[in-house]
């Protein structure tokens, strides 16, 4: 086990922590860089240089410094295990730890706090959640065990280190909140013992959905961040995306709207959850509320680490949605990180992506969606 080296200044990193908690996030995904590569791939297979200079070129100290100067206070990055560990033991690839050590540091320095967030783990996929696959993650001891591993390496190497947060697992798919809650325990308190003064971010179950929250038990820990994601209604944010097969959720919506149900529901195979009706921000607001009373009932603190709208979507429909969900942030005081920085179709930034490529949001030298960063800060 590796040795925290900051228990010189414990005290100092304590309250560091503590302030963060304190004080309302504000931030940014950078998925693409660490997480989801193959769908950078994917998007310019010619053009991709491979995994270890990808991750060298992709996120820059000038992306960082853009993003600090936006008045943003801390970025999420997502992890796939797979990038880090190789084989049926899970070697460590030097290399591209190497390269996250690198990321982390620019992150640290350009003074911004940083949560590294498990986005994919052994027998966790929660896109192959979404398409009724079964996660093992919940069923099969050796993929927990494997995951320890994981996060053993993870919490000691980056979890002694001032304004980084851990988070335990990316929209987490398990067939009930008995197991979830079982689950998140477990690994909560796993990744303590490695990291026993650093903020833990614990998500909701079924793709951290707040309405989950009624049934998350609350940790006995006074260090923990409660995480919900918000992309509500799916058939809205997501419409017409390439990855999501279903016939019914390639249907022009607007916001605010009246969604038909499916013709015939019983023809819909994709477990991301039908919610047709009226839709406006009176809506949306209920669907916050569980993780607005879970942060009053155990008074702790609660954010929104990803929510977003997928860039296709028509413009003015997009930016009423981004306008209600975010006027409704801060009317309930509560912290967010913005789905995506750059690229994976939700980016504030569009590079490479062919599909996007003459979207009028992206029509400037440095094809950044200046309407989207303004409605975000």
């Amino acid at each position: 086990m590796r040795l925290c080296l900051w228990h010189k200044i414990e005290i100092n990193f304590y309250f560091t922590y503590m302030n963060i908690l304190k004080e309302r996030l504000r931030g940014l995904n950078l998925g693409g860089w660490f997480s989801q590569v193959d769908c950078i791939e994917e998007k310019d297979p010619q053009g991709f240089p491979g995994f270890y200079k990808h991750a060298e070129i992709f996120i820059t100290e000038l992306d960082l410094q853009r993003i600090k100067n936006w008045n943003f206070n801390h970025v999420r990055l997502p992890v796939d295990y797979f990038n880090f560990f190789k084989g049926k033991n899970l070697e460590e690839d030097k290399i591209a730890f190497e390269l996250l050590d690198k990321a982390v540091e620019k992150i640290l320095n350009a003074g911004l706090a940083l949560i590294i967030d498990l986005h994919k783990c052994p027998g966790h996929d929660f896109h192959q959640g979404t398409l009724g696959s079964a996660q093992p993650f919940f069923t099969d001891p050796k993929y927990r065990n494997d995951a320890k591993k994981v996060w053993s390496v993870l919490a000691e190497r980056y979890g002694c280190k001032p304004n980084v947060l851990l988070e335990i697992l990316n929209e987490p798919v398990a067939p009930n909140a008995e197991v979830w809650n079982s689950v998140k325990d477990e690994f909560f308190w796993h990744i303590r013992k490695a990291a026993p003064k650093a903020p833990i971010v614990v998500g909701s179950n079924l793709w951290n959905n707040p309405a989950q929250f009624k049934d998350l038990t609350p940790l006995e820990d006074d260090n923990v961040l409660y995480s919900f994601h918000s992309y509500q209604p799916v058939i809205f944010t997501h419409q017409n995306a390439a990855w999501i097969p279903e016939p019914y959720f390639h249907q022009d919506r607007s916001w605010p709207g009246m969604y038909a149900p499916p013709q015939n529901e019983g023809d819909i195979v994709i477990t991301l959850p039908i919610e047709d009706g009226r839709w406006n921000k009176t809506r949306l607001r209920q669907t916050m509320e569980n993780a607005l009373e879970f942060r009053a009932k155990y008074n702790v603190p609660v954010a929104c680490n990803e929510f977003g709208v997928y860039v296709q979507v028509e413009r003015q429909s997009q930016l009423n949605w981004l306008r209600d969900f975010t006027s409704l942030l801060r009317e309930a005081d509560v912290g967010f990180s913005y789905w995506n920085y750059k690229n994976l179709d939700f980016g504030i930034i569009s590079i490479g992506e062919s599909l996007h490529q003459n979207l009028p949001q992206y029509n400037n030298a440095d094809r950044i969606d200046g309407e989207l960063v303004g409605m975000l800060l």
